[in-house]
């Protein structure tokens, strides 16, 4: 970048710093904000040129999203299946699917569009919940093809549904005893596969995503971001850091000029053993630039709450009482939360039932006991039934909150009316409570499992409506100018990047959304709406 002062004046700057929360226009020299004021203020650094490009526009800080995944990119390779409208980093426009029978069809046509009759398929986006009645099953999936190899990853990306030739051919039969193997009434594999492990005994489908470098998917990820202004993203569970050539083929490519975000990459915590793991991870560490960051660890309790498979306390589920799935045994999350911490490294644990953080927080100060260490901002990610009580001890140890605001608008009429009940589906991803509680948050996508839409997330979580209209807990419900600092400076707070993004503000990375409306102007239904004309990362503009 060039060391020569240029000015970006703007109709509007919004800072997101306290202290000057607006400005006219922007200083940036190299990749870096010189300073933030008025036209005649800036002046005073000296000859600038004045580039008048976003001078119709409002400059805001570029956002941050601290909980999404690579295979955000990976997956617009494969067929989207999923109920709601979405727009593919392309810009492609693929129509929902509202019934089982328009799933069944989107796969009968990529069937027989492929002409080798036993290539697999994979299709995402799936959820169950969106079809009353009988779930789809192998024998739904056989009615497609009973040759060719067929996987549907459901949209929490926690289950899937395989035909029977995915079934014969990984040996999937009604002696496997993994749990999250569904079975019929007759013991037979139904098709249904719960959580990773039991998905994991698919190997007949290879193109299964996030196992393997993939140049395309990571630039998809990228575009995706920039289309959205999010200029600081987050893969939240890198399987491959382990693998040097991995590493270094992703270094090539977001370290070129012409990768429009800033990457964290999370290491997963389970791929390998913790004391394997840890020494790789404190060396990535050190090797981090401004635009890849390593040194993160991403641990996960246990799975989805839309699929039955989160740990929740009493009064559990709405339609029985089962008890949802470990990911993780206990003993062993301790034993490799512990290694983490003590080495310095901040954790990120998945947990979406409220037992699963109780865990979690009872680890975090049984540990912290033992070895005491400020400023760690572990986090709980998801952290959907997190409860006044939870938030409150989490305060106290210094932990930080990663609420999924969109699962209010994607399953809260289903969490309300079939998996939770009303009173315990109005406090999900109660984000109000944990401000009140002094816990820094953040608000996630999720990405792939729901867009990856920085103000859509924030839109949310300050409407907290449903698809059909309902309000779902309207005191958990977040101001606008609260739920943009979740997007952007607590983002960052969580991932110990504040100090370098998330706010306009002078030695800060020159970062910014470009958007054609104010947000603060907007109601909460309406910042989703306010469109990113595109972003900019170290003073380099990436339309979008």
């Amino acid at each position: 970048m060039s060391d020569d002062l240029i000015i970006y004046p703007a109709r509007l700057v919004r800072t997101m710093d306290p202290a000057r929360p607006t400005a006219e226009a922007v200083a940036v020299v190299g990749d870096r904000i010189r300073a933030v004021g008025s036209l005649d203020e800036l002046s005073q650094y000296g000859r600038a040129t004045i580039d008048r490009r976003y001078e119709e526009s409002v400059i805001f800080p570029g956002m941050v999203e601290a909980h999404a995944h690579i295979m955000t990119g990976e997956m617009w390779q494969h067929t989207y299946v999923g109920y709601y409208e979405r727009r593919s980093p392309d810009g492609r426009r693929w129509p929902g699917c509202e019934s089982l029978e328009a799933v069944l069809s989107r796969l009968a046509e990529v069937d027989r569009n492929l002409d080798d009759l036993e290539a697999p398929i994979l299709a995402w986006g799936l959820d169950p919940l969106n079809f009353p009645g009988e779930r789809l099953n192998r024998r739904h999936l056989d009615a497609v093809s009973t040759t060719r190899p067929i996987m549907v990853l459901h949209q929490s990306f926690h289950l899937s549904t395989v035909n029977s030739a995915v079934l014969q051919r990984d040996g999937i039969t009604r002696d496997t005893a993994m749990e999250g193997v569904v079975k019929d009434p007759d013991g037979e594999p139904n098709g249904e596969l719960q959580e990773p492990p039991a998905m994991a005994l698919v190997r007949s489908v290879q193109a299964r995503p996030g196992e393997s470098f993939n140049e395309a998917a990571l630039r998809n990820f990228g575009a995706d971001a920039r289309n959205h202004g999010v200029t600081t993203i987050v893969d939240l569970g890198n399987k491959n850091l382990m693998r040097e050539d991995y590493v270094a083929a992703t270094r090539r490519v977001v370290e070129a000029d012409d990768f429009p975000t800033r990457l964290s990459l999370f290491h997963m915590g389970a791929v390998t053993s913790p004391h394997e793991a840890l020494p790789r991870v404190l060396a990535l560490r050190e090797t981090s630039s401004d635009k890849l960051h390593f040194g993160h660890i991403k641990l996960m309790l246990d799975g989805s709450i839309q699929g039955f498979t989160a740990r929740l306390q009493p009064p559990g589920y709405l339609p029985d009482d089962r008890e949802g799935i470990w990911l993780m045994a206990p003993e062993a999350f301790e034993e490799a939360f512990r290694l983490f911490h003590e080495a310095g490294l901040t954790v990120h644990v998945h947990c979406n039932g409220d037992e699963a953080t109780e865990l979690f927080v009872d680890t975090v100060e049984r540990v912290l006991g033992q070895a005491p260490r400020w400023d760690h901002r572990h986090t709980v990610t998801h952290s959907q039934l997190t409860t006044p009580a939870q938030y409150r001890r989490m305060a106290a140890l210094g932990m930080c909150a990663n609420i999924f605001s969109n699962h209010l608008w994607y399953w809260g009429d289903h969490h309300r009316d079939l998996v939770l009940g009303p009173d315990r589906a109005s406090r999900m991803n109660a984000t109000a409570t944990a401000l009140r509680a002094g816990v820094p948050v953040t608000l996630h996508s999720d990405s792939p499992v729901t867009p990856l839409d920085a103000l859509a997330t924030a839109s949310y979580a300050a409407e907290r409506r449903t698809p059909l209209g309902k309000t779902l807990g309207e005191h958990e419900r977040l101001t606008v100018p609260q739920a943009l600092h979740a997007v952007t400076l607590g983002a960052a707070y969580t991932l110990k990047m504040d100090h370098l993004v998330g706010s306009l503000e002078a030695g800060k990375f020159a970062d910014f959304a470009i958007m054609d409306a104010d947000p603060y102007d907007a109601a909460p239904e309406e910042l989703r709406a306010i469109a990113i004309q595109g972003s900019v990362l170290g003073g380099r503009d990436f339309p979008a």
